[in-house]
């Protein structure tokens, strides 16, 4: 209850007005940059092709385990708690080998994606909570690169084809996402993969949106068209996510936080993801680029 309904629907908005907040206090980074903090990380640097490939496996990584919070994580604490245990393992193995944020944060974590995507016009850039001098560990570093974005980095075929599948599928997924009710009990193989079939269909329909625009409009709307999508996915997520959580969801008690279904009048819902979906796309789509990273760079390695 407390990590998929309250820090989960958290994230999206956090992400879009202040990224550098989250990537200061998350709780799973703090713990893989223990070994670099402790000292006992070797500090190696991954190469571009390298750090390409781990962005890659980190949106493929997404796309594969949300759809599993309606077959289990949504109902089993035991399974959320072995899925969070496992991740952090994982990235505190890159820890010990790699550089800082290179492997994990800015790697192999399924939630950067999401970051790049979201946190393109921040509100403003916080001090860095991590990072005491700069190493380069990341090129371009996420944190401290101005208004990120998943194509601004386009150094190999991996990083082409994460941003693609992040910036064009998105949307598409969130939406066929909200179309599946959890399952209590997977009793066939039909049930678990049928998770997967809306979310997968909606993600290929917008990937083929996003490809068509990006061929028909010039190079200089590039930008505005990752904005535009971007705006979108988190415009659809609280659409379906904020009258889940206060029991008008399509699903019953499916996500719900607390039931105010007899309390409050549903065009009051109704006029709140409306507000929200006027904010996202005011933030993202018309508000001028600020010219600000998520955190301020730190004094590079002398």
């Amino acid at each position: 209850m407390l990590f998929w309904n309250i820090l989960i629907p958290v994230a999206p908005a956090l992400f879009v007005v202040g990224t550098g907040l989250w990537r200061n206090v998350c709780p799973m980074a703090s713990t893989v940059l223990l070994p670099r903090h402790l000292g006992l990380s070797k500090r190696k640097k991954l190469s571009i092709t390298q750090l390409g490939k781990l962005n890659l496996v980190a949106v493929l990584a997404l796309y594969a385990i949300v759809p599993l919070r309606h077959a289990v994580f949504n109902n089993n604490g035991h399974a959320t708690a072995l899925l969070i245990i496992s991740l952090t393992v994982i990235g505190l193995i890159t820890g010990f080998f790699y550089e800082w944020k290179s492997a994990w944060c800015s790697g192999l974590c399924p939630v950067h994606p999401v970051e790049k995507l979201y946190g393109s016009n921040v509100w403003g850039s916080l001090p860095n909570a991590h990072c005491d001098q700069c190493r380069n560990c990341v090129i371009p570093c996420p944190d401290s690169t101005p208004n990120i974005h998943p194509e601004a980095a386009t150094k190999t075929i991996y990083h082409k084809i994460s941003g693609l599948l992040i910036t064009g599928g998105l949307p598409g997924f969130i939406w066929g996402w909200f179309h599946v009710p959890d399952e209590l009990m997977l009793s066939t193989s039909a049930n678990f993969f049928g998770t997967y079939a809306l979310p997968l269909t909606g993600f290929a329909i917008t990937i083929c949106v996003y490809v068509f625009l990006s061929m028909l409009a010039p190079v200089a709307y590039e930008r505005k068209i990752i904005s535009l999508f971007a705006a979108a996915a988190v415009s659809c997520y609280y659409w379906y996510r904020i009258p889940s959580l206060l029991g008008f969801g399509k699903f019953g008690t499916d996500g719900m936080l607390v039931n105010l279904s007899n309390t409050l009048p549903a065009w009051s819902i109704t006029a709140i993801t409306l507000a929200c979906t006027a904010f996202f796309f005011y933030w993202l789509v018309v508000r001028k680029p600020n010219n600000k990273s998520w955190v301020i760079r730190p004094q590079f390695e002398k």
